[in-house]
């Protein structure tokens, strides 16, 4: 097994930084979207959100995120918060967070409370990624809004983000029209007679495909996350416009940046094969206004692609790196090198909850990961308190 050791980074950015375990390159996460499967539900897809985290927990990944979709039958994951606090009462250790929230869709309060909500809950493992695109189509998101100023919105992201950081550190100037207005749980309770506020609030990372908030994450000196699982091209040209503007902050010394990807890991490499097509074609469906639940293997190997569909799906699945452990590891350790990532978030989607699970063992085993971290970390305490001196 390799030495364990802390991710690139520095700083006060308590919790973004993971811990290198086994012989991975950086830390390793998760990213959920709570797949929907043909003959599966929605209960089916949560549940297995639970059992995910609960190996990301003991295998060692750093963290798990959910990330906000709306009006797609085959992602579960409208609710990032109500999940969240569903994952936090059923681990103890991993990191949980939005990847992401739009924030377009809210308002910057409604944030602050659910995620300070989230924070007392699980006090100090908390992330607030946050996204600047709608998580939909466009007359979802409308109706998400009330309002059809969809670019209004989305340009409007800068002030809305100032304006949730206010909330969430309580610090409007006195001035302020939002000054005696206040995000609980939150700072302002530490405030009341008597009252005692955790230090922790949820660590903020903005997340995109191109470079506007790579550019603003940088500029602010927050944490990064790229999608390279749908936006491969950019992966590059954002990470260096991220790097070039960065300052430092409170929170960061230097930039930290991850990036989302999707990889399936299988036993059998015609299995891995298979799931990643039924992906292919439902994110085809999705892409020519189908959406519908994940379809079975067996019914996208007996689809009958057009040519232009059958461009479409070798691209997809060109950029989702699947088979056996082995292949799997080399792709994620080639994808590091090539980018300068500091951690993957990795997205293992796939028609069939079972091989989802599996994925991530397969990947944890496949870098050496302790089968469960807790054990060996209360295994090395005993040991270190066995060998120190008496006082």
């Amino acid at each position: 097994m390799g030495e364990e050791r802390q991710g690139s980074g520095g700083g006060a950015g308590l919790g973004i930084h993971g811990t290198v375990r086994g012989t991975a390159p950086v830390p390793l996460s998760v990213l959920d979207l709570v797949t929907v499967g043909s003959g599966f539900t929605a209960s089916d897809a949560l549940r297995t959100s639970v059992e995910i985290a609960r190996v990301a927990e003991a295998r060692g990944y750093h963290r798990m995120w959910v990330a906000e979709h709306h009006s797609m039958p085959g992602v579960a994951s409208s609710s990032p918060a109500v999940i969240l606090a569903h994952l936090a009462a059923h681990t103890r250790t991993l990191r949980l967070g939005s990847g992401g929230v739009m924030l377009p869709n809210h308002a910057p309060l409604v944030i602050a409370e659910q995620f300070g909500t989230l924070e007392a809950l699980a006090p100090g493992r908390i992330d607030l990624g946050l996204g600047r695109a709608p998580g939909t189509d466009g007359a979802t998101a409308a109706a998400l809004r009330r309002s059809d100023g969809l670019r209004e919105a989305a340009d409007d992201f800068p002030q809305a983000l100032m304006e949730l950081i206010r909330f969430l550190d309580d610090d409007f100037p006195d001035a302020h029209p939002y000054a005696r207005i206040h995000a609980v749980p939150g700072p302002v309770q530490a405030t009341a007679p008597g009252g005692v506020q955790s230090p922790d609030r949820p660590s903020i990372w903005l997340l995109g495909s191109s470079g506007f908030s790579a550019q603003l994450a940088g500029r602010l000196g927050l944490p990064f996350s790229f999608a390279h699982h749908f936006s491969a091209a950019n992966t590059i040209p954002a990470l260096a416009l991220y790097r070039e503007s960065f300052r430092p902050s409170d929170i960061l010394d230097r930039p930290y940046a991850s990036i989302g990807v999707a990889a399936l890991a299988a036993d059998d490499p015609a299995q891995a094969r298979r799931q990643v097509l039924a992906g292919a074609l439902s994110m085809l469906r999705l892409r020519t206004g189908r959406p519908g639940l994940v379809p079975t293997p067996e019914e996208a190997e007996a689809y009958e692609f057009s040519p232009v569909e059958q461009e479409f799906t070798e691209s997809w699945m060109a950029n989702i790196i699947h088979g056996d452990p082995e292949t799997v590891r080399s792709g994620l350790d080639a994808l590091v090198a090539r980018t300068g990532a500091d951690e993957l978030v990795i997205t293992s989607n796939a028609h069939t909850p079972a091989v989802r699970l599996r994925s991530y063992d397969l990947i944890a085993d496949a870098y050496g990961f302790p089968k469960d971290v807790a054990a060996v970390q209360e295994g090395a305490a005993i040991q270190e308190a066995a060998g120190a001196p008496e006082a």
